[in-house]
């Protein structure tokens, strides 16, 4: 089950005595708190019937004396335990999930970590209420889960805008909401979202950024890309290596899945190597101009100074330095 048909059942009035969200990715058991707290009661119900214990402080027989009263004045009650990881005597908890209060509404978060399957206290909670095991997103499924969130509040936005968001915020979904709602509040009326927008309110330039030296390299213009590392040289927050040299091997890694897609229609080649369509003109046009073997050798030389940023075989160059160094062999 995901956190939006957890909800949604929520929302049609559908409960289960038990909800317990653990995992990795923290947006997704928050969403679900988040509701639970502010949503499930009214207003005048939540002042009797929600209570909130947070596991570094809680008493399990707090918990479990909370859990078995009855809901005043109200169908059901709702009590929350959050960051249930540090708490103490959890498995004293298996006494009330054998037999849970059905008014009851108990939502536990476990985050950055998993129960045991095999234990008799992970199979009640599955047997009686709901599990929900979060797992990270991938990288690669960040622009689509993000053009899905824009969609859900009404909002467009360019490719290009979309793919310097992502880049931006990186695997922060959290984050990544922020900055749309951020956007979102200073368009005004508008619902389309621009590269100039993303420059202005969340304080990337659409014009030297790794998607513009990537563009650079792409098409080898040593001149462009020699500008824009050193923009980053004084702009050091605006291209950290760190960051460069991971979505520079992404790009060269899909160019040279181009040699292989088994196909010239652009759109099932975009499928094939999962890039946006919008962009694969850039993937072709650079698989052309680099050749294999030339693509080989850039991604051997981004390897090489990957290790090289980190100190590996050097003794301590300057990040702009590197990159120089780094794009005059690329493009030579």
């Amino acid at each position: 089950m995901s956190v939006e048909k957890i909800i949604s059942d929520w929302k049609k009035n559908v409960f289960k005595p038990i909800y317990w969200l653990e995992g990795e990715e923290e947006y997704f058991i928050d969403k679900a708190v988040d509701y639970a707290e502010h949503h499930i009661l009214s207003e005048s119900e939540a002042s009797f019937n929600l209570s909130i214990f947070y596991g570094k402080d809680a008493q399990w027989a707090d918990v479990v004396n909370a859990c078995r009263r009855y809901p005043m004045l109200a169908e059901r009650q709702v009590v929350l335990l959050k960051e249930a990881q540090q708490m103490k005597d959890l498995d004293k908890l298996e006494s009330y999930l054998e037999n849970p209060l059905g008014s009851t509404v108990f939502v536990v978060t476990y985050k950055e970590k998993k129960l045991d399957a095999r234990k008799k206290f992970t199979k009640l909670i599955k047997e009686k209420g709901v599990l929900l095991t979060t797992k990270k997103m991938y990288d690669s499924h960040l622009p689509e889960w993000t053009q899905e969130l824009l969609q859900s509040k009404g909002l467009t936005i360019t490719p290009k805008g979309l793919a310097l968001l992502v880049e931006h915020v990186g695997n922060d979904l959290t984050r990544i909401e922020n900055e749309i709602d951020k956007l979102s509040m200073n368009l005004g009326s508008r619902i389309h979202i621009t590269e100039a927008d993303i420059e202005r309110y969340i304080g990337v330039s659409k014009d030297y950024n790794v998607f513009e030296l990537q563009a650079a390299l792409a098409t080898k213009d040593l001149s462009r890309a020699i500008t824009i590392i050193q923009y980053f040289e004084a702009n050091p927050k605006a291209g950290p290596i760190q960051l460069i040299l991971p979505s520079l091997y992404s790009f060269f890694s899909k160019v040279f899945m181009v040699f292989g897609s088994g196909t010239g229609d652009e759109k099932s080649m975009a499928a094939n190597i999962g890039v946006n369509p919008y962009f694969i003109k850039d993937y072709v046009k650079a698989a052309k101009l680099y050749s294999y073997p030339g693509v080989e050798k850039v991604l051997l030389l981004l390897h090489h100074y990957n290790l090289k940023s980190v100190g590996v075989g050097d003794t301590g160059s300057e990040d702009a330095s590197l990159l120089k160094e780094l794009v005059v062999k690329m493009l030579t």
